[in-house]
């Protein structure tokens, strides 16, 4: 196979591919995924935005692709690296989308690297450019530490996703996930979604407000976390992802970067009260940082680092990990159906 792409990481290694998607080439931070299956997902999750994806799973685009798989209505990664493309189908929605693809790339190499030196600014390219000058360019990036970046994947206007339950639910949309939407609705709510910069007055009309994921550094998102601030006590409310990232930074607990992040489909989080283990499903590269409070329900078996909060008083509690997401298990289910359950009743 000749080489027609490659990934030049900022620290000058350089990863050569066969390119299988548009050309061109694409900046962001290269970040890898564990989960061995949700390939179309991943690359439509905004909480990916400005960053490009490895594959762990050898074979990527066996199950073909389907609309209704999509977590929103564009690509958000930029780019994605496979040890092996299957299926014409996967890698025509990748071409046709604009998306720089490779594979044969040597993900298990790539993968140790990340891990060891953590993510990187990256550059991936399809096509004709020389190593001196995409590296020039990934080390020319930006840090994701300190990025905002909700603003350029929230919704604009507020909408009404569903209007047919009873219990009224408005979703922050810092990035929010289609799949948490559907299963509010399934769960019995009526749902209708906000931009990131909704006020807490208009929140605080519902009877629930959850607070989506999204990408980016939650600490620069000072406007957002004044705005949970101000909701807590007043509404209940459910942070996912980054909402459980700025529910912990308005109740004074700290976020930091991880070295190469949460993402996958399998990783372990203890649940205090019970001692359960949840197989749960993530996708994060901030965190809230490791606490003991009393206030800490669930806490990542990788590094300690917070997985949950909760504030009964308050009516107020958070989920690193996505509640709504059946990887395999659905040992987290429960926690966003319950959740509605207890507005309902």
């Amino acid at each position: 196979m000749s080489a027609t792409g490659m990934l030049v990481l900022e620290d000058g290694t350089v990863f050569p591919g066969e390119s299988v998607g548009a050309a061109g080439f694409a900046c962001g931070e290269a970040v890898f995924t564990t989960a061995m299956t949700g390939y179309q997902e991943i690359v439509t999750d905004p909480s990916f935005a400005e960053q490009l994806v490895c594959f762990t799973a050898p074979m990527v685009g066996n199950y073909g692709v389907d609309q209704a798989r999509s977590e929103s209505g564009r690509p958000h990664a930029r780019a994605v690296f496979m040890r092996e493309a299957r299926g014409p189908e996967w890698t025509d929605w990748l071409l046709e989308r604009g998306i720089v693809a490779l594979t044969g790339l040597d993900t298990r190499s790539l993968v140790l690297t990340l891990r060891d030196a953590g993510s990187m600014r990256a550059v991936a390219v399809s096509g004709d450019c020389a190593v001196d000058e995409a590296l020039a360019t990934a080390r020319s990036l930006g840090e994701m530490r300190g990025r905002a970046l909700v603003a350029a994947v929230s919704t604009k206007e507020p909408y009404i996703f569903s209007d047919a339950g009873t219990t009224r639910v408005a979703v922050v949309d810092y990035g929010c996930k289609r799949s948490i939407l559907r299963r509010l609705a399934r769960a019995g709510a009526a749902v209708t979604v906000y931009p990131h910069d909704v006020e807490a007055d208009e929140l605080a009309a519902y009877d629930g407000v959850l607070l989506s994921n999204g990408p980016g550094d939650p600490e620069p998102l000072e406007a957002e976390t004044a705005v949970v601030r101000e909701l807590v006590g007043r509404v209940p409310v459910l942070g996912i992802c980054l909402g459980h990232q700025l529910l912990g930074r308005a109740t004074g607990f700290t976020t930091s970067k991880l070295p190469f992040g949460h993402r996958g489909a399998n990783h372990p989080v203890l649940e205090r009260a019970s001692g359960r283990v949840l197989v749960t499903a993530q996708n994060h590269g901030f965190c809230v940082d490791a606490a003991e409070s009393a206030e800490v329900t669930h806490v990542s078996l990788y590094d300690g680092t917070v997985e949950g909060l909760a504030y009964p008083e308050l009516r107020a509690r958070s989920l690193q990990f996505h509640p709504e997401a059946g990887p395999g298990p659905h040992d987290a289910w429960p926690l966003l159906e319950g959740w509605v359950s207890e507005l309902a009743a």
